[in-house]
Parts: C-alpha cells; structure tokens; sequence
C-alpha cells in the first residue's frame, strides 16, 4: 500500500557561489533607506506531492529527484521536509 507524503524542498546557492540577484535586493533595500539589512541569498522554493511505500523510500526518492532536476548539485545545496498525508489532512 502506498502513503501520500508532502514535500517542501528548499534549494540555495552554496556560499561560496556568488549571488548577484541578492546582492540586486540588498542594494535596491539600501536605495528605499534599509541600511541595516546585510547581505541577501536568494533561492527556490518548491512543494510537491508524491506517493511512496514508505518514508524511507519518499525521502531517497526526493534525494535523486534534487540531484537530477531541481537544483545544481554543483553551485546549490538542497535540504527538504517531509511529512505524510493522514486522511484528514497532514499528520504532525
């Protein structure tokens, strides 16, 4: 039988990848008078729904789904949560 499980993967530039859309926003900050904001990373964020045996088996398959499509292993880290669907609605 198989569970439905949440995902919400977060995907960011690795730091030592420059980051020239946060630098953009802090600088355009800076411009409306927000002198006290450092520096800014931007990245992706991105929620899915799959069906899996178990969570083991969901939490490999959103390991190799990252690696191959959602973000660049070379220039981004990725990290994701995951939580399985109850019949009314997520479990806690």
């Amino acid at each position: 039988m198989t569970r439905q499980y949440q995902a919400q993967i977060y995907v960011t530039l690795r730091q030592s990848v420059l980051d020239p859309a946060g630098t953009a926003v802090q600088s355009g900050l800076k411009h409306l008078g927000y002198e006290n904001i450092g520096p800014i990373r931007i990245g992706k964020y991105i929620e899915l729904t799959l069906h899996a045996e178990s969570e083991a088996v969901a939490r490999n398959q959103l390991d190799r789904v990252c690696d191959q499509l959602l973000a660049n292993p070379v220039i981004e880290n990725y990290r994701f949560d995951l939580q399985e669907f109850s019949r009314s609605g997520v479990s806690t």
